[in-house]
């Protein structure tokens, strides 16, 4: 059984979304089925079904992607609430989209809203695309400090902008900006030693100051929710620290849009806290093997399936 003291829950961002998606949870669980319903019902769509049965270019258009992640983990902690009981961990954190999930499953925000955040965060994304269109790559063997100079060198030498996007484990970090200054900051990559430099299927640079157009906009909407204290503390994307009220909690959404989601830290800052036992909530286990390189020491759990949860609860 898990020590709550040394657990930490995990959220998943953009990327964790796979057809057949929480499927099984709410087959298995009414907990789980309860909040597809739910989803379904506030958002006037079947959502549900589109998370289940695709078509996946439908799943993969963020506007869609960042409500199917944030419904699917949801489910997944339902599920695994009806099981363990109100189990609470010591932390909470999420990757990028998932920070909003982290932030409704410690209390600071009601499942409703987050719904709607996520949708609006999705849309206003997805139009920062089309305003300002750019890219994102991952970078292999190559880490943060270093692609960091290399992505002022870049976004010198072309008068446009890319930056690190993501650190997401040693050997593993995303890049995000202009295509020009993306495209040259991949070719630096592979001169100094990246293993490679992979253009990623999106069409919008997220976490890069291309996210900034949309700011405003997403800063008057989450300005607008009611945000309360999390019960429990959430370590968030840009600055690594606990989140203690509402306004670091809307300060720090609107700030994580256009800046660095600094994964590599927010397990070490756990880690360094007495964590030891990492829960990652969600469709898929990308989080879970990030944790294998930045901790090898941790032990990770990726809890998206009942025999998942099932055997937690031994």
């Amino acid at each position: 059984m898990l020590n709550p003291q040394a657990t930490a829950f995990l959220f998943p961002g953009q990327g964790s979304q796979i057809v057949g998606m929480g499927q099984s949870l709410a087959a298995s669980s009414a907990a789980a089925k309860a909040i597809f319903d739910e989803a379904d019902k506030l958002l006037n769509f079947n959502l549900s079904g589109l998370c289940w049965n695709g078509p996946e270019a439908e799943l993969n258009d963020t506007y869609n992607t960042q409500p199917a992640l944030y419904v699917c983990s949801m489910a997944a902690l339902a599920a695994l609430h009806e099981k363990l009981g109100e189990f609470k961990p010591a932390f909470v954190a999420g990757h990028s989209l998932g920070e909003v999930t982290a932030l409704v499953a410690a209390g600071a925000l009601e499942f409703m809203d987050g719904l709607e955040l996520v949708r609006e965060r999705g849309r206003l994304m997805k139009r920062a695309g089309e305003l300002s269109p750019g890219g994102m790559a991952a970078i292999l063997n190559l880490d943060a400090g270093p692609l960091a100079e290399l992505c002022a060198e870049a976004s010198a030498a072309t008068g446009k902008v890319v930056q690190v996007a993501n650190d997401n484990c040693p050997g593993q970090v995303v890049i995000s900006g202009d295509n020009a200054a993306l495209e040259k900051a991949m070719e630096l990559a592979k001169a100094r030693g990246a293993k490679r430099a992979l253009k990623l299927p999106v069409s919008i640079a997220a976490h890069s100051p291309l996210m900034q157009i949309v700011a405003p906009d997403y800063a008057k909407f989450v300005d607008g929710l009611p945000f309360v204290e999390p019960l429990t503390p959430v370590i968030a994307n840009a600055s690594v620290q606990p989140l203690e009220d509402g306004q670091a909690i809307r300060e720090e959404l609107v700030r994580q849009l256009t800046r660095q989601v600094r994964w590599t830290e927010t397990i070490r800052y756990l880690g360094d806290r007495g964590v030891t036992a990492f829960v990652e909530l969600g469709s898929k286990d990308v989080l879970t093997g990030l944790l294998k390189r930045i901790a090898p020491e941790a032990t990770g759990y990726a809890v998206g399936t009942p025999e998942a949860i099932a055997a937690l609860a031994v």
